[in-house]
């Protein structure tokens, strides 16, 4: 009987390669194969040096040994998604999608982790809004007269890799698409910020939203219980600005220390999105293989 789901990692840079420690801590999964295009890359030693099976042979790779997955991450880029969804659906492989590229279902495990068990194509949406839309989305079901919603997340410009600089402009379309998708609002907004201080400052994301008629105990219950269930697969996820209410709006701002399993902990940004991922893995290993839902 198989006992751990088989994942495959495309992508062997920041992401991907993190995302490989925290296949291999995991009593769920295993990692059948780690892709990418250059053997001596920095994430390829590392898989290496960890004897994890590995190919410079990008999607190819995928075709030919297709029958080795369970479950695939795409640290790739959001174009690049685009066409390797096609082949994942090809094989019935399930796609695991850290790039902004729209086409899956988008998920929080905070929020619709139930809903992923019969999609092929899961979307994480963005650091950001892994981080800020749980906040907004448990606002939006104690507070009716929602106006609108603003996103500003802070990253350090060290964390921000050519993957992410790339993709800024999808980065932007997908983290208000999701926004609009889980809260109901459609008048949204969301900004990053790449920070070049040094020492590199932590993830931290302010959430502004414009309402009326609102119960401030009753959201701020609301926050804290939406913190503690993403607490359990991001521990570095905490409250910096606690819920208040400032000229009509409520203002919330959250801080995220990242785990260091291979980025620097100031990454949190890469690291909660990386650690919702490996908690939707995890769900799905768990019904598939053990019928657990």
């Amino acid at each position: 009987m198989q006992k751990k789901l088989k994942v495959g990692i495309i992508g062997t840079g920041n992401i991907g390669t993190d995302l490989l420690l925290k296949v291999l801590k995991s009593d769920d999964l295993e990692c059948s194969m780690f892709i990418g295009r250059n053997l001596n890359s920095k994430g390829m030693t590392r898989a290496a040096e960890l004897n994890v099976p590995l190919s410079d042979e990008g999607i190819d790779a995928v075709v030919k040994n297709h029958k080795n997955f369970d479950l695939i991450f795409d640290a790739t880029t959001a174009l690049s998604h685009l066409e390797h969804a096609i082949v994942f659906d090809k094989f019935d492989i399930i796609a695991i999608d850290m790039t902004p590229a729209k086409i899956g279902e988008f998920v929080i495990p905070a929020i619709n982790i139930k809903d992923i068990y019969d999609k092929k194509n899961i979307n994480m949406i963005t650091c950001g809004g892994q981080a800020s839309i749980p906040i907004a989305y448990c606002i939006s079901q104690v507070v009716k007269d929602i106006e609108y919603i603003e996103l500003v997340s802070t990253i350090s410009s060290k964390s921000a890799g050519p993957g992410t600089r790339a993709n800024i402009d999808e980065y932007i379309e997908t983290t208000e698409k999701a926004l609009s998708k889980f809260t109901g609002c459609n008048n949204v907004k969301a900004i990053i910020n790449l920070n070049p201080a040094i020492p590199s400052i932590d993830m931290q994301t302010t959430i502004y939203i414009k309402a009326h008629n609102v119960v401030m105990d009753v959201i701020t219950q609301s926050v804290f219980k939406m913190v503690s269930l993403i607490k359990q697969y991001v521990p570095g996820y905490d409250l910096v600005v606690s819920p208040q209410y400032i000229n009509g709006a409520i203002i919330i701002t959250i801080k995220v220390e990242g785990a260091g399993d291979y980025l620097p902990k100031y990454a949190g940004n890469l690291d909660i999105i990386n650690c919702a991922a490996i908690e939707v893995a995890k769900k799905i290993a768990h019904n598939r293989l053990k019928g657990n839902k």
